[in-house]
């Protein structure tokens, strides 16, 4: 279900995405401190699209004047059973989010962050959302 927010459109990922997500994902400024390495080509990218970001709780970040171009993402990753992620629990999520260098500075994660949270704990309910970091280190 597509959330809107003041200046974001956060709607669900589709391969059509690709290359869009390219365009940002292949700054080595981005990957690998959301936790993943740069991508290579616009199939690497419609691959993990694909792979991992076509789930009901993850979005694209898209402006509201151009929906069609996806510009990062923010989701969670839903845990459905204790003993997941560090201490998290059955009825838990981790939220993670990036955002093209472009648009860096002007507050659109927060913007994003704060609806997918609301989201969280009045539509799905969730007990706790958790927030990690990564050191710019991939671990994939």
């Amino acid at each position: 279900m597509p959330i809107s927010t003041k200046r974001l459109y956060l709607r669900p990922f589709t391969p059509d995405d690709a290359p869009s997500i390219y365009q940002y994902a292949k700054n080595p400024k981005i990957g690998p401190i959301a936790g993943w390495p740069v991508h290579t080509s616009v199939a690497n990218s419609r691959q993990l699209i694909e792979q991992y970001l076509m789930q009901a709780t993850i979005y694209a970040v898209t402006l509201k004047d151009n929906p069609d171009e996806a510009i990062g993402s923010v989701g969670l990753e839903i845990v459905n059973k204790g003993g997941g992620k560090f201490f998290m629990g059955a009825n838990d999520a981790e939220i993670g989010y990036w955002i093209g260098e472009p648009f860096w500075g002007q507050g659109l994660i927060p913007e994003a962050a704060a609806a997918v949270i609301k989201d969280g704990f009045t539509t799905l309910g969730l007990s706790n959302i958790w927030c990690g970091y990564y050191d710019g280190q991939s671990p994939i």
